[in-house]
């Protein structure tokens, strides 16, 4: 067992520098992680074969360590609605000498799970998109989860006498941070590296999380947001700015083509291999923002594609997801662990009860653990 316990992440903080309490209590998944710790095994490759400017890669990767848990409680900012993954620390300077990161399995089956496959159904351009996902959607998220914490937050340098990225890039770090992970996670998705490192079967599973980031950065996400509001949460802000941002670039070569077809819109890949140059090309020039501390070209790359929120698409994407009746948030109630004892009060066992009321889990916890009489 395990346990993340402490004033953490730092999203709701513009200045990103006040951490939010949470906690996560967890159980090692010996067999998921021994599958996916080669990962973590090849870092110096993946790093040293990634886009970026010779002079912002890590010349040695070393601490690199990645597990695959069940959580088995959460609190603090970690719940009801919980990340799929956490990488630590946050500190760059402490990260430059290693990183732990954790995905929460369970965690993402139940996701994949609970949603079913409507919003896919709804928003995917052709049933060629839609059969993709049903056949590796599950794996290419977990891989995607898998090398945006092991491998993204744990790559590149900052140059000599450069602050931390809080300092240089105040209010826009935690996004531009994201990004950049994402973008290292989305360049080698696609890569035959990891056919031959046998964490996933063909490039297919790389060509279904493309249909579904771009989905979702484009669309499906802006059902978390209010008619007329802008897109404020640093994730939310970094996948519309990722996809956006190729979206944009590979016009010229219709990289990326918007179809209007019966009054909805659809964003159909037409080029893979050059989507993931353009992914290549952004995680290049994030990694030169932070690692020279670029502020103006960090403010404007997430003003310009990250922030402000396509009003019509947003109005179609509410109208559409209204009918499938899917809330745009997910949460979990923790499951309730009762000690069995013996006739002399020692603990043999552990029976796991379901609760089925957040709130009344709620209400237990504060007459149970509340300090306030």
């Amino acid at each position: 067992m395990d346990y993340i316990i402490g004033f953490v992440e730092v999203y709701h903080d513009p200045m990103s520098q006040r951490g939010s309490y949470e906690s996560i209590v967890q159980i090692n998944d010996f067999e998921a992680s021994e599958r996916m710790k080669v990962l973590g095994e090849n870092a110096q490759w993946f790093e040293d074969n990634s886009p970026l400017l010779p002079n912002h890669k890590k010349k040695n990767v070393t601490g690199v360590t990645y597990k695959v848990v069940n959580t088995a409680g959460e609190s603090g900012d970690a719940s009801p609605s919980t990340p799929i993954g956490v990488n630590l620390p946050n500190s760059n300077w402490i990260r430059q000498k290693g990183s732990k990161s954790v995905s929460l399995g369970n965690i993402e089956d139940a996701y994949s799970k609970s949603s079913g496959p409507g919003l896919t159904l709804e928003f995917a351009h052709d049933p060629e998109e839609v059969k993709m996902s049903e056949e590796h959607g599950d794996l290419a998220g977990k891989l995607t989860t898998a090398l945006h914490e092991v491998l993204g937050h744990a790559s590149g340098v900052l140059e000599p006498g450069i602050a931390q990225p809080s300092v240089t890039l105040p209010g826009y770090s935690s996004t531009l941070e994201e990004a950049r992970a994402d973008l290292f996670a989305l360049y080698y998705i696609m890569d035959p590296k990891l056919l031959e490192l046998k964490v996933m079967p063909s490039l297919e599973v790389g060509k279904a999380e493309y249909d579904s980031y771009i989905r979702n950065g484009l669309m499906l996400q802006l059902r978390r947001i209010k008619p007329g509001n802008n897109i404020e949460e640093a994730h939310m802000r970094n996948r519309q700015l990722v996809a956006a941002w190729v979206y944009e670039m590979g016009k010229k070569e219709n990289v990326i083509e918007k179809v209007s077809r019966d009054g909805k819109t659809y964003y159909d890949i037409k080029d893979y291999e050059k989507l993931r140059k353009l992914f290549g090309e952004l995680l290049k020039e994030i990694q030169r923002i932070k690692s020279q501390g670029d502020a103006k070209a960090g403010k404007a790359l997430v003003e310009n594609y990250g922030v402000k929120v396509d009003q019509a698409i947003h109005k179609e994407v509410l109208a559409r997801s209204e009918k499938l009746n899917l809330p745009p948030y997910g949460g979990f109630i923790n499951p309730r662990l009762v000690p069995v004892t013996d006739s002399k009060g020692n603990i043999k066992d552990v029976r796991v009860e379901y609760p089925d009321d957040f709130t009344k889990q709620m209400l237990e916890y504060a007459k149970q653990f509340g300090f306030l009489k």
